[in-house]
This record gives C-alpha cells, sequence and structure tokens, in this order.
C-alpha cells in the first residue's frame, strides 16, 4: 500500500502541518483525527488497515490532516472569540492548501468528508458550508453543536456567542439555509450519520437529522449498540461506509 509523508509550512496558521498520504488511486477521503488527534492518528488506531483492501485495490484514497485543536477549539486560555477565529484560519488551511495538493495528486471528482467524533464535527461543518466541493459526508460519533451542554460535555464557547460560531454550527445555521444553490448541492451528496445508542450526543444527531430532512436532503443516520465511541467500533464502520 502507497504511503506517503508530506509537511510544508502554512502561512494561513503559521507553522508546520503534517499530513499522510494512504493509497494510488480512486475516491479521497479527508479524514481530520479526533480531538487533539494527530495525522497519524487514523493509522495508530489501525482503522487504515481496516480499509487496506478498497485502498490497494484503488477505490480509496486516504488524505489525513492534522489538528489545531489545542489552539482553536479547546484552548482554554484563550478567549473564545480568539478560538474561533483559530478554527477559521484552520478551515483556510484546509480549502486553500490541503484540497489543491488533493487535487493536484489524484483528479478523481469524488472527494468525501469523514472523521471520528470531534473529527466527525469537523467533516460535517466544512460539507455543510462548501457542499460544492464533497460527494460524499461520512460521520461517526460527533456532536454538531459545540455550545450544548450534556452530560459531563460544556459549551466549549462558555456562553459566548457571535456569527463566526454561529455559521461553524451546523444544527444552527442549516434551519436557516434558504440559498436553492447549496441546499441543491448538498441534496446531491450522499450523507451517512453514524452514533452508538448509548452516546451523549445522539439526540444531536437525531435532531441535525431532523433539520437535514425539513431542507428535502436525504440522508442515513445509522444507530450502533452500546456507545460505539472508540477505535474498535469505527474500525468496524469505515469499510461499511466509506
Amino acid at each position: 500500500m502507497n504511503r506517503e509523508y508530506h509537511k510544508w509550512w502554512s502561512d494561513r496558521l503559521g507553522r508546520d502541518m503534517e499530513l499522510l498520504v494512504f493509497g494510488h488511486a480512486g475516491a479521497k477521503v479527508l479524514i481530520f483525527p479526533t480531538r487533539g488527534g494527530r495525522f497519524h492518528e487514523y493509522e495508530d488506531m489501525r482503522v487504515v488497515a481496516s480499509l487496506r483492501d478498497k485502498i490497494e485495490q484503488g477505490h480509496l484514497q486516504l488524505y489525513c490532516v492534522d489538528s489545531v485543536d489545542a489552539e482553536s477549539l479547546y484552548c482554554w486560555w484563550a478567549h473564545p472569540h480568539g478560538r474561533i477565529e483559530r478554527q477559521k484560519a484552520y478551515e483556510e488551511y484546509i480549502l486553500n492548501e490541503v484540497m489543491p495538493f488533493m487535487q493536484d495528486k489524484n483528479q478523481h471528482e469524488c472527494v468525501i468528508s469523514h472523521g471520528c467524533s470531534l473529527g466527525a464535527f469537523h467533516a460535517a461543518n466544512i460539507a455543510f458550508r462548501h457542499p460544492h466541493l464533497f460527494k460524499k459526508l461520512v460521520a461517526f460519533s460527533g456532536r454538531y453543536d459545540l455550545t450544548l451542554n450534556v452530560e459531563y460535555f460544556s459549551d466549549l464557547f462558555s456562553g459566548y456567542y457571535n456569527d463566526d460560531i454561529y455559521y461553524h454550527t451546523p444544527t444552527h445555521f442549516l434551519p436557516n439555509l434558504h440559498c436553492d444553490w447549496r441546499l441543491q448541492q448538498l441534496r446531491a451528496m450522499e450523507i451517512v450519520l453514524v452514533i452508538g445508542r448509548d452516546d451523549p450526543f445522539k439526540a444531536n444527531n437525531e435532531h441535525l437529522s431532523h433539520i437535514l430532512w425539513g431542507k428535502g436532503i436525504a440522508h442515513q443516520l445509522l444507530t450502533w449498540d452500546e456507545r460505539a465511541h472508540r477505535a474498535y467500533y469505527w474500525r468496524r464502520m469505515a469499510p461499511l461506509y466509506l
């Protein structure tokens, strides 16, 4: 299986960023790590190994990016305004550096946005915000409203709220989305959401599903037994839904 390591300086983030590529051809899968995870996490969790057949047969090519969560959403010492600004810069890095890199390497028309846990948020957020860039979204164990207080998970912005947080919260901006062109792009996207029966954000997934159906956006919301919020389950999910 082809494996490549890449690193370059990102002017948008003001730091070096790393990523791994697995495979030589096929649909391009943009993979976001879990909270605070690194670009090698998908490999470390053996999810890449679970997809070996599809990768080696040229059906999928994985692009595993790094995160800046410790500088953005989970940077507790920073004011929430600074956290969402850093998140915006991270999105600019993905859109203007990673995705052109992917296109240069592989001209396949299908781009899939994918992630687990907080990576599912990143994957869904960018796909819902820029639906013309993606043919498919596959999100496992995600949370799609970072302002919620659920069990031991708190509002990441500590009550602070502005337009940027609104537009980076899928369950907030999607209900008010009325742009026919964007809705058409979303309706053309294949969307797969997977959540554990006992996951504290199951209700949030159901709420997102309700919003999508209300906008005429077909999708799958699949519930797995137990909490299903760890690598053991994600290794089993990936070959089924990617």
